[in-house]
């Protein structure tokens, strides 16, 4: 059954954002552990995309046609949307402040704004201008005031790049598509991206290093696969696979303002997973972010042009470089 009301794309649209919001506090361990950042994306991305094969499969009931006539959506996403955002995000922590890096990619919906006001020649309502500004002023509270300040450049036009790898997910997954279910997207996109990022990292241009033995999780020692389990389950799969339903359903614009409150959830779980101290400026940052997704949704979205984007994969953390560096889409 196809979901088509908003409602139901609103919900999905959160449950994605709180499957996102999950990576961080899942990822810490194993990156405290001795696995590298690209190590655990790769191996989260190819993952989830096997993870979600057999349901891609059953979606498309034999209609292979259907998976050829959307190969251009399949490789923009996984190379794009996935490969191409972590490359960038990881060039741009290695030279300016994690929290940075998440500000600036977290732009990504004044990029679709932008987009739409560029080729449309229309420009946006006051909704939407208030809504951005609410969104960015909760953003900075959230991931913290430090956020602001003097950085490299290079790592700047890295975090920016990011930036448009993560608007090109929202993009491609809004994309009107009968034909290709969302599962089908996510699982080849994934694939796609994971064995992108595993090639580099066979040819030394990736670091990829891992441990396998117990670690640290939620106050107990555990086997090193049970939060890569929950990390590929809950922040990957279900993740990409309910963000593409929900952007097929709200459209581009609306569904990555929703995805803004993936770093809310992730200050939440740092806050209720790891003992990470949770402050009132964020809990504002989380409601001035809520009331900028309302502004947009307040504004019927237009629909953007049929031009070709570029998630993310990009799950944000709130704290941390180590759990900031691989929970971005």
């Amino acid at each position: 059954m196809k979901l088509t009301s908003i409602p139901g794309g609103l919900a999905v649209a959160v449950l994605s954002a709180v499957s996102f919001g999950t990576s961080g506090a899942l990822v810490k361990p194993l990156l405290e552990a001795g696995w590298s950042p690209a190590a655990a994306v790769t191996v989260r991305a190819f993952t989830a995309g096997l993870v979600l094969l057999p349901l891609a499969v059953m979606a498309l009931r034999g209609r292979w046609a259907a998976l050829w006539l959307g190969r251009w959506r399949v490789l923009g996403m996984g190379i794009v949307g996935v490969a191409c955002t972590q490359l960038a995000y990881f060039a741009a922590i290695s030279t300016i402040p994690v929290s940075t890096a998440l500000l600036i990619e977290f732009l990504a919906p004044l990029i679709l704004v932008g987009v739409a006001w560029a080729v449309s020649k229309r420009m946006p309502r006051p909704a939407v201008f208030l809504g951005s500004a609410l969104a960015v002023g909760g953003l900075v509270l959230v991931i913290g005031p430090g956020a602001i300040q003097t950085v490299n450049p290079i790592g700047l036009t890295f975090a920016f790049l990011a930036a448009i790898g993560c608007a090109a997910y929202f993009f491609i997954a809004a994309r009107p598509d009968r034909d290709l279910p969302a599962v089908a997207l996510a699982a080849f996109g994934l694939i796609v991206g994971g064995f992108i990022l595993g090639l580099l990292g066979v040819t030394g241009l990736l670091p990829i290093t891992a441990t396998f033995g117990d670690l640290p999780l939620f106050g107990a020692l555990a086997p090193w696969w049970v939060p890569l389990v929950l990390l590929v389950l809950v922040s990957t799969a279900v993740a990409y696979s309910t963000g593409i339903t929900a952007a097929g359903v709200l459209g581009s614009r609306l569904a990555s303002f929703i995805g803004l409150l993936e770093v809310v959830f992730a200050s939440l779980f740092a806050w209720l997973l790891l003992g990470e101290q949770l402050s009132p400026l964020q809990l504002l940052g989380g409601l001035l972010i809520l009331g900028g997704i309302a502004a947009v949704r307040s504004e019927r979205a237009e629909a953007l042009p049929s031009i070709a984007p570029l998630h993310h994969d990009t799950a944000a953390a709130a704290s941390g470089e180590a759990t900031a560096a691989a929970s971005t889409h």
